[in-house]
């Protein structure tokens, strides 16, 4: 007996390996977007680390600097530290008790306004 199918049976194979290859090659470029984007993170918040850290440095050798300047100045062992203190006990205060949450929500909404919030707002919006 003679089959007519047509060729369906050759292309089948072809079809199916075709389609696996096409997962194949899909899954390698989800994997090196994935690799890319952890990349990007981490350079990111290595970058951060080592600025903050920059950054607390100069604040502490600055604050230390200031206290001995004030030192100096007020002819004092002990003064100028205090002042410094002082000075950041009352940021403390105003902090805790003048501040509210609601200012650093307004900054936080403004940051994120254009990142991935920005598709959350359009999706709950139709």
């Amino acid at each position: 007996m003679i089959n007519k199918d047509n060729g369906t049976k050759e292309k089948n194979p072809n079809l199916i390996e075709n389609l696996m290859g096409y997962i194949d090659t899909r899954i390698d470029i989800i994997k090196l977007e994935i690799q890319e984007k952890l990349k990007a993170s981490f350079v990111g918040l290595l970058h951060a680390v080592l600025i903050g850290f920059a950054g607390f440095m100069s604040l502490i050798f600055v604050n230390i600097f200031l206290g001995l300047l004030l030192n100096h100045l007020l002819n004092s062992s002990f003064w100028g530290f205090g002042i410094v203190a002082l000075f950041y006990i009352i940021i403390l205060v105003v902090l805790l008790i003048g501040l509210d949450k609601k200012v650093f929500n307004n900054i936080a909404d403004k940051t994120f306004d254009n990142t991935i919030y920005k598709t959350d707002k359009r999706e709950n919006s139709i």
